[in-house]
């Protein structure tokens, strides 16, 4: 059954690179050395005529024969409309991208498993390994490592502590605030503020400073060196809450885009759940029965904040409108989307679009929605396929299997990077993918036709030599 899938999966992948010139403005294939279960876009760097420098954030799960990192790289992103059909079409699965390069290594304690960056400073990120310790890093200021066999673990900056149990994966932090939110099997939901360790240390000015010496404010980070001075330990900071109300193992949460107090959870009792720190520790609303099976992700739209999507081992993406959670006691989504054929793994709104959303999972398979599209007519051009789940308007399947986690860049919105763990297929740790889709697929129809009529006596011309 196993050989007949893979055989499966590869023509699925065969045919999709002979589109590639087809449906991407950009694509970037990078063969990764080990597998990474996260990846994060950090800030703009530099922004030139044909491309922009942007870091970029990833995780190397190794063997224990090197120590797990947090790699930061720095990625030249090519601007729409500059590379040629066929450049990207002929990339080579089994290199590495001339377009991705490794700036600073940090040897992390543990595996990372969820990487965040703070919005309000995105030099300063959040990562989860296996404990109940959630572990804060200014990469500007962290020294740059050499992950060989026997190196010491980098120190964190800060160490968030609160958890009972390990918390893995649930992890978010806040638009509003410097506000960190996690998750964990303890079954419990934790809030931090980052602000506390930043007011300890003006109050208490004794107190030594964070062994990457960062700045957790705005600003830019210190470019000091320290991290390996063994007499200096990382402060830690206990919770501002610690929230109980689910009955298993918390897999992810998201704050509310317009408030530091609210935010929401999921996890594998099957349940989506509100919270509101003003109003204590208990649950504001709890949706049983959100999905048929455990929920592996959660996330709240930037632009409407109503409306929240959850996905699933059952396979689907949920959406619900918080205004209208339930119905006769269970979760009452305002709509499925129904296009994916193992769990999903990955869920998360468009930064530009409001109805726009991408969703990833077991299946290999990336698919960008957009919700306004339900119910549109198919349109007799034939350009969209009458087999498509409504909504669903693109789908990358460049991966070869599950894709672990992606990330819409805020600095080019229609640019997405995605990580899959595939390295069986591929001969590496797995493949990093950064991407984006021609516009004509996105944009207007109004636009595209009124830009396609300008080619129109072009395309003629050709048809008649």
């Amino acid at each position: 059954m196993k050989e007949k899938s893979a055989v499966g999966v590869n023509e699925r992948y065969t045919q999709w690179k002979t589109l590639v010139p087809v449906l991407y403005d950009w694509l970037a294939n990078h063969n990764l050395v080990w597998p990474s279960l996260s990846c994060r876009w950090g800030p703009q760097l530099e922004q030139a005529t044909y491309k922009n420098r942007q870091r970029l954030y990833l995780s190397e799960q190794t063997d224990g024969s090197v120590p797990n990192t947090l790699v930061i790289a720095n990625c030249e992103v090519v601007k729409p409309r500059v590379a040629a059909a066929e450049h990207i079409s002929q990339f080579n699965e089994e290199a590495r991208s001339p377009f991705v390069k490794k700036f600073k290594t940090i040897i992390h304690p543990g595996e990372v498993n969820t990487i965040r960056e703070l919005p309000q400073n995105s030099n300063i990120v959040a990562t989860h390994t296996d404990s109940p310790d959630v572990l804060i890093w200014d990469v500007d200021a962290q020294p740059n490592r050499h992950a060989v066999l026997g190196a010491t673990e980098s120190r964190p900056d800060l160490i968030l502590t609160g958890h009972k149990d390990y918390a893995e994966f649930a992890l978010a932090m806040c638009p509003t605030e410097p506000f960190v939110l996690s998750g964990g099997k303890d079954k419990s939901v934790v809030l931090w503020s980052i602000q506390d360790h930043v007011s300890t240390l003006a109050a208490e000015p004794g107190l030594s400073k964070s062994p990457g010496s960062g700045n957790f404010n705005s600003k830019p980070a210190s470019k000091s060196g320290g991290g390996n001075d063994k007499s200096t330990k990382s402060p830690s900071i206990g919770p501002r809450g610690v929230y109980q109300g689910h009955t298993d193992t918390v897999e992810d949460v998201q704050f509310c885009p317009s408030s530091a107090q609210e935010f929401c959870s999921v996890g594998d009792d099957s349940c989506l759940v509100l919270w509101d720190a003003r109003t204590g520790s208990t649950p504001v609303v709890k949706v049983e029965k959100a999905h048929s099976a455990d929920l592996h992700c959660v996330d709240w739209n930037p632009h409407d904040v109503n409306l929240i999507l959850t996905g699933s081992a059952d396979n689907s993406v949920h959406m619900f409108d918080r205004r209208n959670l339930i119905s006769a006691g269970v979760g009452a989504p305002v709509h499925k989307f129904e296009g994916h054929s193992a769990a999903v793994l990955c869920v998360q709104w468009s930064p530009d679009k409001s109805s726009v959303f991408g969703t990833s999972a077991e299946d290999g398979i990336l698919n960008i929605w957009d919700y306004q599209k339900i119910g549109e007519k198919q349109d007799s051009a034939g350009l969209k396929l009458p087999t498509a789940p409504p909504g669903l308007f693109f789908r990358h399947a460049g991966h070869r299997d599950k894709v672990v986690d992606f990330h819409w860049n805020a600095s080019d919105p229609w640019t997405i990077v995605s990580v899959s763990d595939d390295g069986e297929s591929t001969g590496g740790g797995g493949t990093l993918q950064i991407w984006r889709m021609i516009d004509l697929i996105h944009r207007a129809e109004e636009d595209v036709l009124a830009e396609l009529e300008n080619f129109k006596s072009h395309i003629l011309a050709c048809e008649r030599s």
